[in-house]
């Protein structure tokens, strides 16, 4: 016989997009359960956060507890191109009242560090944070989700029963695995290998910002200052370039650091590993139908394209505040309860956002000479909305337009078709 706990919304998850959603939900007065595998702090990548995300962070009352954890002030990213030339940089910049572009910044975190203050932000909100593993959706006789069953960390079973699951498991695809959300489709970007560590002996700039080091196609390095010492380095590579150097993966990738770009190489002469090396692969995925009665995911739960410009923390954040927005219509309101999907705008938002990135990035890889044109010089402004998170135009701007354009003649005749109807 299971122990049951009642609750409004269940989350499982209790990185940032389930912390997060946590706090907003608390915010709204509504309850939630959050369920966490792991122990609280965990080795995490994705330490860059975008403007709007540094915005997000301060929405969520953090701008204090932040300067506490490990981090480092962003001003923006400098992109370095083959061969270290034709680099270009993107300031991180937020809209005045007026509507102008002002100087902005945000942080570069220690991802364990930051995501437990997260999710203390949470439990002092009136979270319940339950330590296990989530192993089953509970379906009421219309099969629509009313809770998850837990297994506790000393094994004991409990269902945790909600009027609202919502998945914020990340790459664990909760709701997709287990066949609530949409099936779990490869992105753009599937066929690439990340290997990462944290390093100390790195030479840094004068400002601690994110450096990427572009190599060919889908073939790059970031290199992520996240405290006084340590350095985020990740190599990315096809990953048939991987498994034909036939290299144990800790020599591919101190090997591969010092070959990608030379401006790379100039900062790491002589480093020291302070972390293990570790690897993600396959790491692009697109669920759709990823909200529906019942059940929302937030962040990676259903989607992630491609780690290159740290939109990650963003998204996960930035969903998740949209997540309890429309919950609380929802529980409180009424709003969309005789809709077969109550949270279609929820996904058609959520999909608006991404779907400008993967365009972005679309061109970058495959337009690399005119990308840089755009960024750099015709549209300027344009691209510092997009790299700061601001994504969500529902009139796309004039660099976002071109960006479709310019995907559009380049692609199949279908793509092209879908392509140049987005872009009108």
């Amino acid at each position: 016989m299971h122990s049951v706990i009642n609750t409004q919304v269940v989350i499982v998850g209790g990185g940032p997009g389930g912390a997060a959603s946590a706090v907003f939900l608390a915010e709204k007065g509504i309850q939630s359960v959050i369920i966490e595998k792991e122990s609280f702090p965990r080795f995490h990548i994705g330490e860059s956060m975008t403007g709007e995300c540094g915005n997000m962070v301060r929405r969520l009352g953090l701008e204090e507890a932040i300067q506490q954890v490990p981090r480092t002030i962003k001003h923006g990213v400098n992109v370095y191109g083959q061969g270290g030339i034709n680099a270009f940089w993107i300031p991180v910049m937020r809209r005045a009242e007026n509507g102008e572009l002002v100087k902005g910044d945000t942080w570069q975190v220690r991802r364990g560090e930051f995501d437990k203050m997260l999710l203390n932000k949470a439990k002092e909100s009136g979270a319940n944070v339950i330590l296990g593993k989530a192993v089953k959706v509970i379906t009421n006789d219309e099969n629509v989700p009313c809770g998850v069953t837990v297994r506790q960390e000393d094994g004991e079973m409990v269902d945790i029963m909600a009027e609202i699951v919502l998945d914020a498991s990340g790459a664990a695809t909760f709701l997709s695995t287990a066949g609530i959300a949409g099936e779990k489709g490869r992105g753009n970007y599937d066929r690439q290998i990340a290997i990462y560590a944290h390093v100390k002996g790195a030479k840094r700039d004068e400002q601690d910002n994110t450096l990427i080091f572009y190599q060919k196609k889908n073939h790059w390095a970031w290199f992520i200052p996240i405290d006084e010492e340590t350095v985020s380095i990740g190599v990315v590579t096809p990953s048939s370039y991987y498994r034909s150097s036939n290299e144990d993966m800790r020599d591919f990738y101190l090997r591969e650091m010092h070959k990608i770009n030379p401006q790379l190489s100039q900062r790491v002469p002589d480093v020291n590993l302070v972390e293990e090396v570790r690897a993600t692969s396959n790491y692009s995925y697109h669920i759709r139908d990823f909200a529906g009665k019942g059940f929302i995911c937030v962040g990676d739960a259903h989607r992630f394209i491609d780690p290159i410009f740290s939109f990650g923390l963003h998204f996960a954040l930035t969903e998740a505040k949209f997540a309890a927005d429309v919950i609380a219509d929802y529980l409180l309101e009424g709003v969309g309860r005789e809709l077969d999907n109550p949270f279609a705008e929820y996904e058609r938002h959520c999909e608006l956002g991404m779907d400008t990135i993967q365009d972005v990035l679309d061109c970058f890889w495959e337009h690399p000479f005119s990308f840089a044109f755009f960024v750099h010089s015709r549209y300027v402004d344009d691209f510092i909305d997009i790299f700061a998170g601001r994504v969500y135009q529902e009139n796309p701007s004039k660099g976002l337009q071109a960006v479709r354009k310019i995907i559009a003649k380049t692609a199949t005749p279908v793509e092209a078709s879908a392509e140049m109807a987005v872009a009108a």
